[in-house]
């Protein structure tokens, strides 16, 4: 196997050559009816390996001020700007996820697992757990399918996933996802899971 560790440059030149098919100009319905059933809108969320993150727009526009973007390319992080120019600069951070310092109360995962060489998510379980408060939630989708084994996207299988995540949280939910976009329909899980 010859498989790469994607880094800043690896993404910028996605961008750059607009090679962003996770990308699909919009939210997603797993995470838009998961946001919908939030009553606090001042909860902290971080959006990790963000990319043009719609799942930030659409919660700027219905009232959540308290969410942080952070992605390892710059170029997202400006589209966002462009897109949302009232969205708090300070809250678009361009580093990278296994240094990021906070303390938050929701993490949403759109495509970012997917995105990291698989000898990383043990450390990506971790991390998650780390920048959670206690009781905090990592709610998302993870691709259960193969997948490709040199390039993102990485996939895996959900007993691979529950061995990375159980000694940090609880599995609220961790099933197939019922309302997956068309293209992913059957190869996703729908997790929501909060920290120990």
């Amino acid at each position: 196997m010859n498989a790469i560790n994607p880094d800043k440059n690896f993404w910028s030149a996605r961008y750059n050559e607009n090679e962003t098919g996770w990308d699909f100009g919009t939210i997603t319905t797993p995470l838009k009816n998961y946001i919908d059933q939030i009553k606090d809108q001042s909860i902290s969320i971080l959006i990790p390996g963000a990319g043009n993150s719609h799942e930030a727009e659409y919660l700027f526009k219905n009232g959540f001020k308290n969410c942080t973007v952070l992605d390892i390319a710059e170029e997202p992080l400006q589209n966002i700007q462009n897109r949302i120019p009232d969205f708090p600069l300070e809250q678009l951070i361009c580093g990278d996820f296994f240094e990021h310092k906070g303390n938050y109360d929701l993490i949403l995962e759109q495509t970012f697992f997917c995105a990291l060489y698989p000898s990383l998510r043990k450390l990506y379980a971790e991390k998650m757990s780390e920048l959670l408060k206690q009781g905090g939630k990592l709610v998302g989708v993870l691709f259960n399918d193969k997948m490709n084994d040199n390039e993102p996207p990485f996939g895996g299988s959900a007993d691979e996933y529950r061995n990375y995540f159980s000694p940090y949280f609880n599995f609220n939910v961790f099933e197939a996802c019922y309302n997956s976009i068309e293209k992913r329909s059957g190869r996703e899980l729908f997790i929501v899971l909060e920290k120990k």
